[in-house]
């Protein structure tokens, strides 16, 4: 039987920065022999919202696997109206939110949870612009999802990406679990630098996204008060522009300026008496 980890024909690596797609990235490297064939690439999309460690993580996986990774960052519309990329790496990479304010700016309100189009607008689309520009025509996409996440997996497996794209989770189709994750970085000399909770990293992807829950943002910005600035700035700057209702990330909790208030203001450690976190529009660990 062929290994989940071989792509049948052109291909693209999906890399996050977390843990699971970092061991994906390490298992289709060793399917292949320790070296990626050509029409083989690996895609990091920043946002400018990952946590520093996040950056060095994905510099190290490319550094010591011998992997080029392609970092791409999306970029506001042209003159000609036509959506742009940039290539950028580490050292050059946005930590500010850029890439994502921009977006604000063009779209003129912000996402949440019934309009996410965060991750499709900053991630997806500009890795395919970016793989166009490459020269390629059709492909296969790695994700990084587990074979305990089934219902992110059949999601991927039911949505319709197009004729010019398939995407697949070969960690799902190899039978691993987030214990697996565990253990493979725990046998590795370097790991992501952001706690691991049980198997969870609170702190990856965008570090305050709104989809994370009330009391883990909370959490997060007790730890780094500076975290939520940027957050409360968005949407201080959505309300002076009129955005009306889209001129919060979440209409069904307090704002980020409410909720740094609440940390500041050392109130009850854990005020959100439910779980508020969101099913994830498609970022991965």
């Amino acid at each position: 039987m062929n290994s989940p980890f071989l792509f049948d024909g052109p291909g693209v690596i999906s890399f996050s920065g977390g843990r699971t797609s970092g061991m994906m990235l390490w298992m289709t490297l060793q399917a292949y022999g320790g070296t990626l064939p050509a029409d083989v690439v690996v895609c990091f999309a920043n946002t400018g919202k990952e946590e520093e460690a996040t950056l060095e993580f994905v510099r190290n996986c490319g550094e010591r696997w011998g992997v080029p990774i392609a970092w791409i960052e999306n970029r506001p519309r042209n003159e000609a109206r036509g959506k742009e990329f940039a290539i950028v790496d580490f050292a050059t990479a946005s930590r500010c939110g850029e890439p994502f304010a921009d977006l604000h700016d063009e779209k003129k309100f912000l996402p949440n949870p019934v309009a996410r189009f965060c991750t499709a607008e900053l991630k997806v689309r500009p890795m395919q612009r970016y793989l166009k520009s490459i020269g390629l025509v059709e492909w296969t996409t790695f994700i990084g999802m587990r074979a305990d996440e089934p219902l992110r997996v059949a999601r991927l497996a039911n949505q319709d990406y197009g004729k010019h794209e398939v995407k697949e989770a070969p960690l799902a189709a190899a039978g691993l679990t987030v214990a697996d994750v565990s253990a493979f970085w725990a046998a590795q000399d370097f790991d992501l630098g952001l706690p691991n909770m049980s198997g969870k990293t609170m702190h990856g992807n965008c570090d305050l996204c709104f989809l994370k829950g009330g009391n883990q943002v909370l959490s997060l910005i007790r730890e780094k008060p500076s975290r939520a600035l940027w957050w409360i700035q968005q949407e201080k700057n959505a309300q002076a522009s009129g955005s009306g209702a889209g001129g919060w990330f979440r209409k069904d909790r307090p704002s980020y300026q409410a909720m740094y208030d609440m940390a500041m203001n050392h109130g009850e450690l854990f005020p959100f008496a439910f779980d508020d976190a969101l099913t994830d529009c498609g970022c991965t660990d």
